[in-house]
């Protein structure tokens, strides 16, 4: 295990190694990885870089993919888009990082649009051998083949001159990106309330609705810890003045305050194009891009003086106000909805250019925003990320809205240190309301976004009761939730991982793109509106039906439910906590250890849960435990199913 650097030709200046975290872990000074291999090449376009391929190797990776996932035998060009509406490679985050089943995985480290050929032949005397076999759809016609031989995987990066690469050892997937992740700085650890329920108002609102909202979720008893507000906060959105609209939000301190005393944390949306209105308008005249977006400019934040002039308005105007989170949008750009955002020919003073800026862009507004944040952790949200990701708090989300989509990025999104929020928007049925909701309780951040919706999208299917039951689930697994960040901060493994990651040497898992590991103990297989029943893979060993404790050998199963399809592995420990509605410094967590099998602990993460200054006390328990001495946990009862 391990990571070593290898480089060819003369690199760019401008790569995203410049702008990551501090790294964990050291470089390697040798691999097992037979880099010689590696056939580099200048080109008319740039370089390339052409590497072999093994006949039963499989390929992952490559970011944030919402419409594929094993990458063997397929053309996956990385370039940042906010409608990746097909496998292109286009995605709101690309990430140039890619694993194989082979023990190792390569970054390309590259802020350029790169294309990855996942498996090519080169040309080669060959015998007579016709095919005449007779296709007669297009899906099957132009389908990847699966390569029935040894092939060669092909990197082009344009404008380059070299490029350096990072080879990551390990004995499985997970262990590999483990590597990369802690390479990249670490995993987040996000704010103890950040696991909480989020719910995005209407962006018409006024301020007096927005606390009628509020209101109503204390009323009712429905789970939210922290409020989001859509553009309408702004006196001017497209482009940003992030200053309070006067009519919309005229007493705006008053309406924070109001918030914080019913325990709502306040999340405001924004992007980063600064209109002629705002106060820093001028100051970050000359710290920005050559071409507007929406009439305003684009910070060069790759410009330190850019940062400074940006955090500390943010921090000044609207943290100190009482602001703990932003949703940071449209840093992506696009190319098929009217083609909005800079050209990819743009100059910054910085030295990047528009292609490169591109590549950068989600990621270095990420930081701009959590200078502002100071020591104030969060979980937050962004439209674009990119290599090295891992260390910020911020989940990723998307315009598109196909449940299966989002599925997929859920489960693709911890191959590259990434976090993906698949959010609840409006439904076609009650059914598509509940299933949604169902995948959304399982995944890092739980979402309602109803900016389009004047009612919370429940109202108008009488759901309330469904919601609220749900809503609570997600409640009781934030203590399980927060343990696997812990060990996604500290050893670099992902809080949800595909289920080949784990089970690298499992070939059946190399195309389950639809069930994935939620933590370490459990395994999630959503469903659809339109599914009664689903198959349901589990790995070798021994499982547990969360819900009903019936216990299952590894192998294909049928599931026929209402609820979403969860499985325990045998000899976990899983911290059931009894549910709140929101979490302050106050909440403590009354735990029902559901002990699985004969063995193993749980273990629970203590610690101030709002700052990056903290310090952690982790409590091990397991069903022999009979007391929890803890500010933030107490033991309630001990529950075992064999």
């Amino acid at each position: 295990m391990g990571v070593f650097k290898v480089t060819f030709g003369t690199p760019e200046e401008f790569t995203p190694i410049k702008y990551k975290r501090e790294s964990k872990i050291q470089l390697s000074d040798s691999t097992s990885y037979e880099y010689s291999r590696i056939y580099f090449s200048i080109t008319k376009q740039g370089c390339k870089l052409e590497l072999p391929l093994q006949l039963e190797e499989e390929v992952f990776g490559f970011g944030l993919q919402m419409h594929s996932f094993n990458h063997k035998g397929s053309k996956k060009h990385l370039r940042p888009n906010a409608d990746p509406a097909s496998s292109s490679g286009d995605s709101h985050a690309p990430v140039p990082f890619f694993v194989t089943n082979k023990g190792y995985g390569i970054y390309v480290d590259t802020a350029r649009y790169v294309s990855f050929y996942c498996g090519i032949a080169r040309k080669k005397q060959r015998t007579p051998n016709p095919n005449n076999t007779i296709i007669t759809t297009a899906q099957e016609l132009y389908e990847k083949s699966g390569l029935k031989e040894e092939s060669v995987m092909v990197i082009e990066i344009p404008a380059a001159q070299g490029v350096d690469l990072y080879i990551f050892e390990g004995s499985s997937i997970t262990d590999i990106v483990a590597q990369y992740n802690l390479f990249s700085g670490g995993g987040c650890m996000p704010s103890l309330w950040g696991l909480g329920v989020l719910y995005r108002c209407y962006a018409r609102y006024h301020d007096y609705q927005v606390l009628e909202m509020a209101k109503y979720f204390r009323q009712s008893h429905i789970p939210c810890s922290i409020i989001g507000l859509e553009p309408g906060w702004q006196s001017s959105s497209y482009s940003c003045s992030y200053v309070w609209d006067s009519e919309r939000y005229p007493d705006y301190e008053n309406m924070i305050s109001e918030l914080r005393k019913l325990n709502f944390h306040i999340n405001l949306w924004e992007h980063a194009f600064v209109n002629a209105v705002s106060p820093i308008y001028q100051d970050l005249y000359d710290h920005s891009g050559n071409y507007e977006v929406w009439q305003g400019i684009v910070p060069d934040f790759a410009d330190e003086a850019a940062v400074q002039i940006f955090a500390d308005y943010h921090r000044n105007q609207l943290v100190e106000k009482g602001i703990t989170g932003f949703k940071l949008d449209e840093c992506d750009g696009s190319d098929y909805t009217g083609g909005w955002s800079f050209p990819n020919f743009s100059e910054f003073g910085s030295g990047l250019d528009g292609e490169q800026m591109h590549c950068l862009f989600g990621a270095l507004y990420q930081q701009a925003v959590m200078a502002a944040l100071g020591n104030r952790r969060t979980l937050s949200q962004v439209r674009s990320a990119g290599a090295f990701a891992a260390p910020y708090p911020f989940a990723l989300y998307s315009d598109l809205y196909g449940h299966r989509n989002f599925i997929l990025a859920l489960v693709n999104s911890g191959f590259s240190g990434l976090l993906w929020s698949p959010e609840v928007r409006h439904a076609a049925s009650k059914r598509d309301l509940i299933r949604r909701l169902q995948t959304v309780v399982f995944s890092v951040q739980a979402l309602i976004n109803a900016w389009y919706m004047p009612e919370a999208p429940w109202i108008k299917f009488d759901a309330e009761e469904e919601v609220r039951e749900l809503l609570n689930l997600r409640m009781s697994l934030i203590p399980y939730l927060y343990s696997a960040f812990y060990r996604y901060h500290t050893e670099g493994i992902a809080p949800v991982r595909a289920l080949v990651s784990d089970y690298t040497d499992d070939r059946e898992t190399y195309s389950i793109q639809d069930e994935y590991l939620f933590g370490d103990s459990m395994l999630v297989a959503p469903m659809t509106e339109s599914e009664n029943q689903r198959r349901v893979y589990l790995p070798e060993g021994i499982w547990f039906n969360f819900w009903t404790n019936q216990k299952y050998n590894g192998g294909w199963h049928t599931v026929d439910t209402d609820n979403i399809p969860v499985f325990v592995k045998n000899n976990s420990v899983i911290p059931i906590a009894e549910p709140v509605e929101y979490i302050t410094d106050d909440t403590i967590f009354d735990i029902t250890l559901k002990c699985y099998g004969e063995g193993g602990s749980a273990k629970l993460v203590e610690d101030d849960g709002e700052t990056y200054t903290t310090s952690f006390r982790i409590i091990e328990a397991d069903k022999n435990t009979a007391d929890i001495i803890s500010r933030r946990y107490r033991l309630s009862s001990v529950i075992t199913v064999v």
